[in-house]
């Protein structure tokens, strides 16, 4: 029922959502702000290369504190993507005339989208830890100890499974329910309630990207260690 009413227009067979049309002006514009924050690098930089730079700069101290710098290097690309794409995603919600009529909603309220980026995760995250141990090794660490082998083995591969549902769920809660709070409490406090959640929402949203990625991050450290 959601999605029909969510519907924007057709293509062919296929059913154009809000939240498509919105996931598409969000890729093109990191496209471009991406390609003008590189195009011309220089020693003395300008505004936008010193604002990517601080970012960049930022968020691989972050994942150092859990990867390490020599895994963080590697493996920044990817860490660095998701976060950058959940916040903005998050933010598009700030968006004034933001809703899913309007044709511009926030993805991350929609479990399809969250769901996806939990499926990428969890791919992430095996690949990750087969590469850098190698196939047989990295198996048997769901086996260990060797002793209760019976009793873990099921445990850690349900465990793996579990893990981006939960990635899922959780950004997709908080961020459809911070958007339906939020349009009740314009409804009942329409001159305080915007600026106060205004305020709030650009915390929250910044927390949930931070989140993700600090979990996810968790998750590639564990999919490395050895023991």
């Amino acid at each position: 029922m959601e999605e029909a009413t969510n519907v924007l227009f057709r293509i062919g067979p296929l059913e154009v959502t809000s939240t498509v049309t919105t996931m598409w002006a969000i890729v093109a514009l990191l496209a471009l702000v991406s390609f003008l924050a590189t195009r011309n690098l220089r020693e003395e930089p300008g505004v936008l290369q010193t604002a990517a730079e601080m970012a960049v700069g930022a968020l691989r101290n972050f994942f150092e504190g859990t990867l390490g710098r020599e895994h963080t290097r590697k493996y920044f690309p990817i860490l660095g993507t998701f976060f950058v794409f959940i916040i903005v995603c998050n933010y598009s919600g700030l968006l004034p005339g933001a809703g899913h009529l309007s044709g511009f909603a926030v993805p991350t309220a929609c479990l399809s989208v969250t769901a996806g980026l939990g499926v990428i995760a969890f791919f992430t995250t095996h690949v990750i830890g087969i590469r850098e141990r190698g196939l047989g090794r990295y198996l048997a660490s769901f086996a260990k100890p060797l002793i209760l082998v019976v009793l873990m083995l099921p445990l850690n591969l349900l465990e793996q499974f579990i893990r981006p549902m939960s990635l899922a769920l959780r950004l997709y809660g908080n961020m459809y329910g911070e958007e339906n709070v939020t349009e009740q409490l314009y409804g009942i406090f329409p001159v305080l309630a915007p600026l106060i959640m205004q305020v709030l929402s650009l915390i929250f949203c910044l927390l949930q990207a931070v989140v993700f990625t600090m979990l996810l991050s968790i998750y590639i450290s564990e999919a490395l260690e050895e023991e």
